[in-house]
């Protein structure tokens, strides 16, 4: 017996505004700290702690877009937010090493 077709929700131009905004700073955030990991010299002081907060911020707006996106766009396409995550999960792999790094040399 098949099931009942899955109700579709209302689009919201709210939600889809939301959403756009959400990725596209994101997609920023991201390029940014993949900038700062690719040329660390761009940043010399406090340069591993401003790459951890970008990549926090990149992994918050992805998934608040995912999310977003998810619950209130009925043709949402989760491309761009999941290629701001992974650009989110690198920046916090790589400076997360950085910033262990001063750490372990400032206990020494």
């Amino acid at each position: 017996m098949p099931s009942a077709p899955a109700k579709k929700h209302r689009d919201d131009s709210q939600a889809r505004r939301a959403m756009r905004l959400c990725t596209w700073f994101a997609l920023i955030a991201g390029a940014l700290g993949v900038v700062l990991i690719a040329w660390p010299r761009l940043l010399p002081a406090g340069g591993p702690w401003v790459q951890l907060v970008l990549g926090a911020m990149t992994l918050f707006l992805a998934f608040r877009a995912r999310a977003i996106g998810t619950r209130g766009v009925n043709d949402y396409d989760g491309r761009l937010s999941l290629l701001a995550a992974m650009a989110g999960f690198a920046t916090m792999f790589f400076a997360g090493s950085a910033a262990f790094g001063v750490l372990a040399a400032l206990g020494g």
